[in-house]
């Protein structure tokens, strides 16, 4: 019996898809577009079970309402192969559960078999990436730590640890995994992600700016997701910085236009442009492009927190579709068979009517529906730094509500994770001014002047 590129056993017996369960397994570690080739292995290879499973795994990623019917046919051939070994046996039922709608069948398969081969990374990733979807960082972290020591001398195994110690605020352990990863595999960028998280909450700014700058090289061959998503974790140090040119910039080249009909690059687009908007930045016309690419997913509500973004980009370009959309998560969250029931009912739903109203500026609609929704966000998903969009939009409500005090309120806690920050400091300036606060005005504005000296 032959081996993965980890040591793992599988009855995959050609060589040429033997090759294709190790490209799509590195590449989907590595977040490099080889993994993309499993599909045409699979076609090629119809009775091989677990490049099959691997070819429906990978249209489950899709994250569209297709998915499923595109993933099927992949995982009935892995389902009808024969002679299947146990862990591609447990890997096909894990698959099955995705496409079939079950997560939480999903999750416990994952468990099962990580418990059983800790080499598996790339049943770790889905699970870590289920998990996150869900807001279980706990959990995030606990799957992670399950692939020592037999994993230890991989990299990617020190980067989903990282982050796992990231969204659970261990941020001291967190950058430890990241750097030991970066010390097996300088080029790791999900390490470098990890990282960035870090810098950002700690508020170490002008330092995050130049170690993403410093790896920003080993992006290039990337998938479209992981180039763009690193990318916008540097326009954020840049947003802070106040450096608008080098924002623009990272959006134009980096950012949107890779690939357009994906939904990660298309929130990472939305959720950039609303930030630029709110620091202040001119981003022109550039609402239109993005905003017509997401009203082409028509009733999406694969994800909560990415059926968010797109309602924002739908209503903040004034969209007909935004109706429709806002219907479906209506319609989504009277669904209590769901296992989210609770997401989109309690979570996803008040925060809809909020970005809405926010869009026709009712103030007051926003400020309170976001207000109920922003505590629970993680169970729509999402990571601390992107679900930081809804209360930016919260923020924004209350400074336009002439909110004075209780935006004071908000943007001091925010100065906890960015101190110098040029947008949160000139804000803070207004609200100080309003308030009868000149010298704490005038703070704010000097750390807003120093730090833009200092670029």
């Amino acid at each position: 019996m032959t081996q993965d590129l980890y040591g793992l056993e599988t009855t995959a017996s050609r060589p040429d898809t033997l090759q294709a369960i190790d490209d799509f397994i590195h590449g989907f570690l590595a977040y490099q577009p080889k993994s993309a080739g499993v599909i045409a292995a699979a076609d090629a290879d119809p009775e091989s079970p677990l490049v099959n499973a691997y070819a429906a795994l990978l249209w489950m990623f899709l994250e569209h309402p297709v998915a499923p019917e595109k993933a099927r046919p992949y995982l009935q051939r892995a389902q009808a192969a024969r002679g299947a070994n146990a862990r591609e046996q447990e890997v096909i039922r894990a698959v099955g559960h995705w496409v079939d709608g079950d997560v939480p069948g999903l999750l416990a398969a994952c468990d099962k078999i990580t418990d059983q081969w800790p080499r598996d990374l790339a049943m770790l990733k889905l699970a870590q990436y289920h998990l996150f979807n869900i807001g279980d960082a706990a959990g995030m972290l606990r799957m992670a730590l399950k692939s020592l020591p037999e994993a230890e001398d991989i990299a990617y195994t020190h980067g989903m640890i990282a982050f796992g110690y990231e969204q659970c605020h261990l941020l001291d352990r967190a950058e430890a995994a990241a750097r030991r990863a970066m010390e097996l595999r300088h080029d790791e960028p999900w390490a470098h992600h990890a990282l960035a998280h870090v810098m950002l909450t700690e508020g170490r700014v002008a330092e995050g700016a130049r170690f993403m700058e410093s790896v920003v090289e080993t992006w290039t061959d990337l998938n479209s997701f992981m180039r763009s998503h690193n990318w916008w974790h540097l326009a954020l140090f840049y947003l802070s910085q106040g450096r608008h040119d080098d924002v623009r910039q990272a959006y134009d080249q980096h950012i949107w236009g890779l690939e357009k009909d994906y939904s990660q690059d298309q929130v990472g687009a939305v959720s950039l442009l609303a930030r630029m908007e709110f620091a202040g930045v001119d981003v022109g016309d550039r609402w239109g492009d993005v905003a017509d690419h997401v009203a082409a997913r028509g009733q999406d509500t694969v994800s909560p927190f990415l059926t968010l973004q797109y309602l924002y980009a739908l209503c903040r370009t004034d969209r007909p579709e935004a109706a429709e959309l806002f219907k479906a998560i209506e319609a989504r969250s009277a669904d209590t068979t769901a296992y989210d029931h609770a997401a989109w009912a309690e979570v996803a739903l008040p925060a809809a009517r909020g970005i809405a109203a926010h869009a026709k500026g009712d103030w007051a609609t926003a400020i309170r529906e976001l207000g109920m929704a922003l505590p629970r966000m993680a169970e729509c998903g999402g990571s601390h730094a992107q679900r930081d969009l809804f209360e930016q939009i919260h923020l924004d409500a209350l400074v336009r509500d002439g909110r004075a005090s209780a935006a004071q309120q908000v943007l001091e806690m925010r100065r906890t994770y960015d101190p110098d920050g040029v947008p949160l400091n000139l804000m803070l300036s207004e609200v100080y001014e309003k308030t009868g606060l000149p010298d704490l005005a005038k703070q704010a504005r000097a750390r807003a002047e120093r730090t833009l000296a200092s670029v």
